[in-house]
């Protein structure tokens, strides 16, 4: 008889998520990436969430208050983020990608945790306590 599935391992300490094909002109793949986050977090994981090209845009204020997955859910990408972060989730911005649109750090939605690039992702992937996922 095969082993039961654990729903987390004991090793894993931590969830890492790369935004980068999630951009506000596709706001039906926004809130996805944030209820993962906030299910990792409220696990009891470590959860970063790093925003890299395009994706930098919606921690522009204003935003991600304007965007929701459907005409038919009424929670906006912000409030999706914000759930995240409620839980424990870290927002990270990459330098890079902030230059790339014109933004800077100081003008960036307060839950913004800081900054976290390509560096600090890999890092995390290479750890074996930490599982990644891309969006």
């Amino acid at each position: 008889m095969a082993e039961p599935t654990r729903l987390v391992s004991h090793e894993v300490t931590g969830i890492a998520l790369l935004l980068w094909a999630a951009e506000p002109e596709a706001p039906h793949r926004l809130v996805t990436p944030f209820f993962h986050a906030a299910a990792a977090a409220a696990m009891n994981l470590r959860v970063e969430i790093y925003f890299t090209a395009r994706s930098v845009l919606l921690l522009k204020p204003g935003v991600a208050l304007g965007l929701r997955a459907s005409d038919l859910f009424t929670k906006t990408v912000y409030h999706a983020m914000q759930e995240a972060v409620s839980h424990g989730a870290v927002l990270l911005a990459c330098t890079d990608a902030l230059h790339a649109q014109g933004m800077q750090r100081d003008g960036l939605i307060p839950e913004c945790s800081g900054h976290g690039g390509a560096v600090q992702f890999m890092a995390r992937v290479a750890d074996p306590a930490w599982r990644s996922l891309v969006f």
